[in-house]
């Protein structure tokens, strides 16, 4: 059990607050500007397509967690018959990373969602969600769920909370730096200081 007050994180280690959120039902469709950009479906993506995505949309706020599995591991989560990828397309680049999975029976996980820096903060984040709660409904899910940390976009949470999710749970995740390890550039998220 965790008592009051501050605990020292040693060097070289991140400490993230995670916040767990779900829905039970399919919230109102909410109102989406209009999204120049196509929702393409990947079947058995390329780990090395999906890395590129992933770190395009990730680094600023340190997702790492993808970026350190060998090609089979990471294959065996992409190339899963109820993991669902998606890209958010626009002008040819894909800019955007929508990924679903139903690999738990009656639930569903918002896996990773996000927004490469040059789409964010012009409706295209409602866009993808609305795309994100229609498919994921559409499976026999009783749950939808999602996690973010406070390491993650300041607006993300709030986002989810009005996107219908509602806040449940709370932890402390410690883990390496990735930009000591090598995992991402030392100039990744310089918003969060090195030590």
């Amino acid at each position: 059990m965790l008592l009051d007050g501050l605990r020292d994180v040693p060097p070289g280690k991140l400490a993230a607050v995670v916040t767990h959120l779900q829905m039970v039902q399919r919230p109102a469709p909410r109102p989406v500007p209009p999204v120049a950009a196509d929702l393409v479906a990947h079947d058995r993506p390329d780990p090395a397509w999906y890395r590129a995505l992933f770190t395009r949309v990730g680094r600023d706020w340190l997702w790492f967690s993808r970026l350190s599995l060998e090609d089979a591991a990471l294959g065996a989560i992409l190339h899963d018959p109820d993991v669902q990828v998606f890209s958010l397309r626009q002008g040819g680049q894909d800019l955007g990373l929508l990924e679903l999975d139903f690999r738990v029976a009656g639930a569903c996980e918002l896996a990773y969602f996000g927004l490469a820096a040059q789409l964010q903060g012009q409706g295209a984040g409602r866009w993808l969600m609305e795309r994100a709660l229609d498919l994921a409904w559409a499976g026999s899910i009783t749950r939808f769920h999602v996690h973010t940390c406070s390491l993650d976009s300041p607006a993300a949470l709030a986002f989810y909370i009005r996107s219908g999710f509602t806040p449940y749970a709370r932890q402390v995740e410690v883990a390496d730096d990735p930009r000591l390890t090598g995992v991402l550039p030392r100039d990744a998220a310089p918003q969060v200081p090195i030590l």
